[in-house]
């Protein structure tokens, strides 16, 4: 039996659509699981950017983070009280609230929305494993941790991320200043080194301080204070291990001139794609799920990149009972020939209980 026999108690995407209401009206948006942690929006019929908050960091106004964007939190500055924020994380989903203005974030008349939402472990505590501490809330079944940390002066440091498990990717944002988002992933071919900018169309990079030439362990993640981690400041990681039947993180080559199958062992709810061998041209991050729309070869991805709308099947990503396809040929940000792209995905349901597509 898998781990995980019921990915939606972990991770799930919920969709709506707004439906206005006057200023500083409240919406709950409900269907989950479980209390989310991690909550991860995008406005789908509009070009607001995207919002991430999380149980860690808090709600409210001032909280949000965008991951198309290296601005500092909140992203962007004081427009929540216009556009609308997340007020309130519950049980089974969230409440928004109103602004004064349109309501773009959340909850504006007629327009659709989705966010991507996982489970940690609720309220943080101290975890002493690195050289800083830090502060951690961490799903130990689907291995997913939120880990907020503070650097100090120049010099390498080591962070304990409490997965208890090697990660199979980490994404970092700088909440008290601009900084772009570093993000690690395990197909890395020098993992010790290289790294990658979740809000840029960048392949990989490759810096000996980025990561204090060390690649993360089963217990802490490192950096080199002064170079991308700014000394004395505040930041939140996000980081995924993989759970067999439930998370996937891997890389596959592009074949240009057929589809490309990749084989995770399940069914995914979301797959998130990038080049790495060069830069993506025009958008560099796709993402699709299941309910976006729901349907065999009609998928509509979006871009963590960017504060675009969605479009349906430019990528043409097919995702089936055991992996997922990409239909789309000659195209040179999923599906270029002999050029490298990973992957993060998760799952609606295990291989062993998917129904066919």
């Amino acid at each position: 039996m898998p781990a995980i026999n019921k990915p939606n108690q972990h991770f799930d995407v919920l969709t709506w659509t707004g439906t206005g209401g006057g200023s500083g009206a409240t919406r709950t948006i409900t269907g989950l699981n479980f209390q989310p942690d991690l909550i991860w929006e995008k406005a789908r019929s509009s070009g607001t950017g995207h919002q991430l908050l999380d149980s860690v960091r808090g709600v409210g106004q001032n909280k949000v983070i965008a991951s198309n964007s290296n601005a500092a939190q909140p992203n962007p500055p004081n427009t929540e009280s216009l556009y609308g924020w997340l007020s309130a994380i519950n049980s089974d989903g969230f409440t928004v609230t109103n602004g004064t203005s349109t309501f773009d974030n959340w909850n504006k008349s007629s327009d659709t929305y989705v966010a991507w939402n996982w489970k940690a472990g609720g309220t943080a505590v101290n975890n002493t494993s690195g050289t800083i501490t830090s502060q951690v809330s961490v799903n130990t079944t689907a291995k997913f941790s939120i880990v907020k940390f503070s650097t100090g002066g120049a010099g390498n440091f080591t962070v304990g991320h409490g997965l208890g498990t090697t990660p199979g990717m980490i994404t970092i944002k700088k909440l008290s200043g601009t900084g772009y988002w570093d993000l690690w992933h395990k197909s890395f071919t020098t993992p010790a080194t290289e790294y990658m900018y979740l809000d840029l169309l960048n392949g990989v990079a490759s810096d000996s301080r980025q990561w204090a030439n060390a690649a993360p362990t089963d217990t802490v993640f490192s950096g080199e204070s002064g170079y991308e981690f700014a000394a004395n400041s505040d930041f939140i990681a996000y980081c995924w291990a993989e759970v067999a039947g439930y998370s996937k993180f891997g890389n596959y080559t592009g074949l240009s001139s057929s589809k490309v199958f990749v084989y995770t062992g399940f069914r995914p709810a979301y797959v998130l794609i990038k080049k790495t061998t060069e830069a993506s041209t025009t958008y560099g991050w796709p993402v699709v799920d299941k309910s976006r729309p729901s349907g065999y070869n009609d998928t509509q991805e979006l871009w963590v990149d960017q504060s675009v709308t969605g479009a349906t099947s430019n990528y043409n990503i097919d995702l089936l009972s055991n992996g997922f396809c990409i239909n789309a040929t000659n195209n040179t940000n999923v599906n270029a020939s002999g050029k490298n792209y990973i992957y993060a995905a998760f799952a609606e349901a295990p291989f062993k209980y998917a129904n066919a597509r």
